[in-house]
Parts: C-alpha cells; structure tokens; sequence
C-alpha cells in the first residue's frame, strides 16, 4: 500500500538545525522508501508507544501511520530524537 506523506509543523524546525545537505538526502530517502515500506519500520516503544521509526544514516525519524497517510513527526540525529 503507498501511503500519502504528510509532515507535522514542527519538522521544518528540526530541519532548519540539520542544514541543507542532510535535510534534503533525508527528504529522497523519505519520498522514494517510506510509502512503501511504512508497515515494515520498527515500532517504538516506552514513551513513544504506537510510533514508528525510519532510518537515515545516523539519522531518524518518528512517524504514525494513520490511515493512509503517514505522519511525520520528529526528525533528528540519532542520539537526539528520542529525547522529550
């Protein structure tokens, strides 16, 4: 199933921190893999209960699928992104 891709307002502010180069090797890396793949990601577990994780190099992402559109909602670097 291909999913819609939408982002949470939030994101262009985690975006802004990353820089130009890695924002936009993460946004290929989401339009080409994760409409497909959304089912297949990992899901989360204590705080982030119900949320699924996407992989970018040392890089992640939390989403929620809903229906059929995923959701982004955080992206970051890897030892960050879980944090609050």
């Amino acid at each position: 199933m291909a999913y819609r891709i939408a982002f949470k307002s939030s994101v262009s502010r985690d975006l802004k921190r990353l820089g130009k180069a890695e924002s936009s090797r993460i946004f290929e890396k989401i339009a080409a893999d994760l409409p497909k793949e959304a089912d297949s990601c990992p899901e989360l577990k204590g705080k982030f209960a119900g949320l699924r994780g996407f992989r970018v190099g040392e890089f992640r992402m939390v989403f929620a699928v809903i229906g059929d559109c995923v959701l982004v909602t955080r992206i970051g670097h890897r030892k960050d992104v879980y944090k609050s």
